[in-house]
């Protein structure tokens, strides 16, 4: 003892006290943020713009394939939590149209991989069944492999009875090209006499959207600290309530979701009034 007051006192560590002691209060916080957020009107409707693999993968100085297969094992996650809270409406976007062709072949077929495995997973999931949740794709479908298609088809079929929970994967998707697909059903419908112009109202718009019979999102949260919503859901989010966050995709964690889910809660939505 006498030797450790010669100064080696300073230099003796007790290993792990300060990360246990931080576990334990980010623990208590997350169970308090939980507590809080049961006890408030949860959003509908809830979209993800599932950002930062890639840079996750970086920054940890592992391929950008590692970044990809950590942030499916991510949404895995965030869909039980989504289903713990009773969250009827979730929505991502998986891949962008932008992103489909600026993206090389070669991480583009990691990605149809990864979009295959995870909704053959999904169609076969016990969760899945026992929760009643209807598994969608919307986007430019016809334009992806066959292989992807067939995944879509068949998650699709095997919860198309389901309306309890609905889930919702944004392939191939972008929100500009969406309303101008919806302004050409239109204008054909014009053109062939069945409806007027002074006939188009908004809700004539909605019906013609992928999102057709969706209600709007509620909250859109975005990942890995870019504040914008890149195409994403752009008639649908015009009243949206947005929460953006720097943690990369892969990381978010369950607290870092109920923070985004209370943040909306203390927000006063008005609608435009």
């Amino acid at each position: 003892m006498n030797e450790l007051y010669d100064g080696e006192l300073a230099e003796v560590n007790v290993p792990g006290i300060s990360e246990r002691l931080g576990e334990a209060l980010g623990a208590a916080f997350e169970a308090q943020v939980e507590k809080e957020v049961r006890g408030d009107p949860l959003p509908k409707h809830v979209a993800v713009i599932m950002d930062g693999n890639r840079r996750f993968a970086w920054a940890a100085k592992l391929p950008a394939k590692a970044g990809h297969k950590k942030g499916r094992e991510q949404l895995e996650k965030v869909l039980d939590w989504v289903l713990e809270l009773g969250i009827e409406w979730f929505t991502i976007y998986a891949l962008s149209s932008e992103n489909r062709l600026s993206r090389t072949d070669e991480e583009l077929d990691l990605l149809y991989r990864l979009y295959i495995d995870g909704l053959s997973d999904i169609a076969d999931d016990p969760r899945i069944h026992e929760n009643k949740v209807k598994v969608q794709c919307v986007g430019q479908l016809s334009e992806l492999p066959d292989n992807v298609r067939e995944a879509i088809d068949t998650a699709r079929e095997k919860t198309i009875g389901y309306d309890d929970f609905t889930f919702t994967v944004c392939l191939n998707y972008g929100g500009r090209e969406e309303i101008v697909q919806a302004i050409r059903h239109l204008a054909e419908r014009v053109s062939k006499g069945e409806l007027e112009p002074g006939q188009i109202e908004q809700s004539t718009v909605a019906e013609q959207l992928y999102t057709a019979g969706m209600p709007d999102p509620d909250l859109i949260i975005r990942t890995s600290g870019e504040e914008r919503i890149s195409n994403f859901l752009l008639w649908q989010a015009a009243y949206s309530e947005l929460y953006f966050t720097d943690v990369y995709w892969p990381m978010f964690t369950r607290r870092e979701f109920l923070k985004a889910i209370r943040s909306y809660q203390r927000r006063q939505r008005r609608f435009g009034r």
